[in-house]
Parts: C-alpha cells; structure tokens; sequence
C-alpha cells in the first residue's frame, strides 16, 4: 500500500516536471523567435525570458530525474529551490501591490528618462512624442503625431 502511494506521486510529479520542461522550452523559444524577427528590441528583456527559461528547464530536469530514481536528495533541493522560488514570487507580489499610483508613475518617468531605445520604441508604436508632452528638443519616432500627444502618454496604461 506504501508502494502505491509512492508511485501516484511520482507520476505526478513526473507529469508536472514534464509540463514544467515544455514551458521552459516555450519561454526559450518565443523570446528567440521575438527577438530573431525584431519584435522585441530590448536584449535585456529576452536575456531574462531566456534566463528564467533555463533556470525552469534545469530546476525541472532536477525534479524529474530526482523523482523517476526516487533520489531523496535531489528531492530534496528541489523541493528547497521551488520554495525560494515561492518566497520570491511572494515578495514580489507584495512589493507590486503595494506600490499606488504615483509612485507607480514615477516609476514609469524615471525608466522613460533612463532608456532612449524605449523611447524611440515606444514612440513609434504609440506614435507619440515625449512621456507627458511633446519634447521639442528632442528627435521623435513617430510618423505623424497626432494633436492627442499633447495629453498625458500615461492614461494609455492604466495601472
């Protein structure tokens, strides 16, 4: 009966692991697939879709190995990683919700300020000028801005 037991866990978690390895797969190839035909500019952004996406496929092999040989001490760390990863998750979160709308905003001016690539993107695919009003200093990526560019970028995403 003990036996049992066992071998529904372990196809259980056999499965997951198995989810867990397509999904890291999937993470891997969609940001190499965006970046290869220029949907996504920014290498930073697909450096860490890949990232997480290897750090899944290996914490995943981990999981499956360790639980296909009943391998207690790779369960172990495991089970120890998928908890860090949950503490993470979880400050996170609670750092996200606790962030209001200005500070929100403010976030949002100072990463604008911070990248000009974004701003050259984000202007050409909005086809807007500047952050809150036009920047006449400054050489916009847009092709035609319409006169709604003079209101404030920010109401496109509320957040």
């Amino acid at each position: 009966m003990g036996a049992a037991g066992f071998t529904c866990s372990k196809i259980c978690l056999c499965a997951l692991n198995i989810l867990y390895v397509m999904v890291s797969l999937l993470l891997v190839g969609i940001a190499v697939w965006g970046m290869w035909f220029g949907l996504v500019s920014s290498f930073q952004v697909v450096g860490g879709v890949v990232g997480v996406g290897v750090f899944l496929f290996l914490v995943a092999v981990a999981g499956l190995i360790g639980a296909m040989k009943h391998h207690q001490v790779l369960l172990f760390f495991y089970m120890i990683v998928l908890f860090m990863v949950f503490i993470v998750q979880f400050s996170v979160s609670s750092a996200c919700l606790a962030v209001n709308r200005e500070q929100q905003e403010e976030l949002l001016e100072v990463g604008w300020n911070n990248s000009q690539s974004t701003q050259r993107d984000v202007e050409k695919s909005l086809n807007c000028c500047g952050f809150r009003e036009v920047d006449n200093n400054h050489t916009c990526e847009a092709v035609s801005p319409p006169a709604s560019c003079l209101r404030d970028v920010t109401h496109l995403y509320p957040v």
